[in-house]
């Protein structure tokens, strides 16, 4: 079992910066795939960015490419997301989670995914 903090979230200004982590307990992220994702009030949860074992490989949706980086620390059990130049559309709550998969691959569908946290809000005003 993989239990998933997520944290970084809050308010920001059009153009400004965040960045979210997300810590693991209960078992080492360093055989798991993780993601990032999105859901805005009204919508469908969606993909945002994800990330291999060993960090090698980074997927993006296109809405946040050049814009959001994210990474990992294995060593300490935890996944980030960096976001810069944001915009109001990046309004939603972010959620974090974990892929037993291949050791190669970044997944960006939901349903790839074993544990999720329960996600930080983010507010992005104009």
């Amino acid at each position: 079992q993989v239990h998933l903090v997520e944290s970084g979230g809050g308010l920001v200004q059009a153009g400004g910066s965040l960045r979210l982590s997300c810590a693991a307990s209960g078992r080492t992220l360093s055989r798991y795939a993780m993601g990032w994702f999105r859901q805005a009030p009204g919508k469908e949860r969606e993909f945002v960015a994800a990330i291999n074992w060993s960090g090698y490989t980074k997927i993006y949706a296109d809405s946040v490419k050049g814009r959001f980086t994210i990474s990992r620390d294995n060593a300490k059990s935890t996944v980030a997301l960096q976001m810069d130049s944001l915009k109001p559309e990046d309004t939603a709550d972010y959620y974090c989670a974990a892929a037993a998969g291949d050791y190669y691959r970044a997944y960006d569908h939901m349903g790839q995914y074993d544990y999720w946290g329960q996600g930080t809000q983010v507010t992005v005003s104009s």
